[in-house]
């Protein structure tokens, strides 16, 4: 007879740490859908390429409550009304089960397809610390051919700056003056302390010349950029994730917590905007990032 075997300790502490590590991806994911950083659709793609990630070993049920808006009293009548067990997991859904989710999902919270076509107007915007500068200046230095606009602001310079360079820099008086001459093609208030604005005749000058414009702005700006010219092309720059968001916000020490607490909420707003831009491009490499915006830009 056989002689059962134990397996040895170490493949018992191994297997326990791909387990932990599993869940706290299984975890990551959903924090990832519920802050919109990612769409449920693109979650259902990722365990249906990889039923054995931990994508799709996540259960139906911990995915759809992790959608904004679905608890558990509703999750449990999607799952009645698309006859899909609450046991079974993303990356073992059968064909029809996968198609009546997917469906469910596109009526629900429909992915935006691109506009055809492309201006020469570009605009790049995004989340608090998702490293828009960081994109832009690397767009900057490796694709002279695209020109980035130079805003203006209320704010004083930081260290390293250079007025017409980095910002062009204003007090109050001028910004007002600017806005009043209609000299702006698009300007906000950001996060409740500065002015900023795009001047519009660089950006009519680059244009006019057959180039293409680069404005990097926030999500006010690119919503009035769309407005003035409907035909603009909108870029939204997302993070890997929602804890890498947090981390390069903390690691940035640039705010107290008391505002970065602020900038997050905020950010959980501009996230759910997502679906009013024309394209999304993930952030998780600056040059590879950098390099999709140029192209697009093109």
């Amino acid at each position: 007879m056989a002689e059962s075997r134990t397996p040895p300790e170490v493949d018992r502490v191994a297997a326990s740490r791909r387990a932990v590590a599993a869940r706290r991806e299984r975890a990551a994911l959903k924090k990832d859908v519920s802050m919109r950083v990612i769409t449920p659709q693109e979650l259902l793609r990722r365990a249906l390429a990889e039923p054995a990630s931990p994508a799709g070993a996540m259960r139906v049920t911990e995915f759809l409550t992790s959608i904004p808006a679905i608890g558990e009293g509703k999750r449990d009548r999607i799952l009645k009304d698309l006859e899909i067990s609450p046991v079974k997991r993303l990356g073992g859904l059968g064909s029809r089960q996968r198609t009546q989710l997917r469906r469910f999902l596109d009526g629900r919270w429909p992915e935006i397809e691109p506009r055809g076509g492309r201006s020469r107007l570009v605009v790049l915007a995004g989340p608090t610390a998702v490293g828009k500068g960081t994109v832009a200046a690397h767009i900057k230095e490796h694709h002279p051919e695209i020109h980035l606009s130079v805003s203006a602001t209320t704010r004083a310079p930081r260290p390293g700056e250079v007025d017409g360079e980095h910002y062009f820099f204003v007090d109050d008086a001028e910004f007002d003056r600017m806005v009043e001459a209609g000299e702006l093609l698009e300007h906000a208030t950001v996060h409740n302390a500065y002015r900023y604005g795009t001047p519009r005749a660089p950006i009519e000058r680059v244009l006019a010349d057959g180039r293409t414009a680069l404005l990097e702005i926030d999500l006010q700006g690119a919503r009035q950029v769309r407005t003035a010219d409907p035909s603009a092309t909108l870029v939204f720059l997302l993070p890997p994730s929602w804890d890498e968001l947090v981390h390069r916000l903390v690691g940035r020490g640039t705010e107290g917590a008391e505002e970065r607490t602020r900038r997050l909420r905020t950010a959980k707003t501009e996230l759910a905007s997502q679906g009013e831009f024309d394209y999304r491009v993930v952030n998780d490499d600056v040059v590879r990032a950098a390099d999709e915006v140029a192209r697009l830009a093109r």
